[in-house]
């Protein structure tokens, strides 16, 4: 499986985010606070916030990585524009 660099920006700006929500959260539950709070349960709750909007937001789109998920992307276009059309027209 190649790796395509020339993905979208949104799905390398929800990549990373997710990424730093993860990075958060294992930093959190290892007693590093990375937010500057310092009741413990509110940066608990706040670091599993971050992380489970994050997590749906960076996946609930499709992410397209590689060459032929771009190309399938492409046909799914192409075929939703295609019918949209057929009902304009009707």
């Amino acid at each position: 499986m190649k790796i395509n660099i020339k993905c979208t920006k949104a799905t390398v700006i929800r990549t990373v985010l997710l990424i730093a929500a993860l990075i958060n959260n294992f930093l959190t539950i290892g007693g590093h606070s990375v937010l500057p709070i310092d009741d413990e349960e509110i940066t608990q709750l706040v670091s599993a916030l971050f992380t489970g909007i994050t997590s749906i937001m960076a996946w609930w789109k499709n992410n397209s990585f590689t060459e032929e998920a771009h190309k399938a992307d492409c046909q799914l276009k192409e075929i939703k524009n295609s019918k949209k059309n057929k009902i304009e027209k009707n």
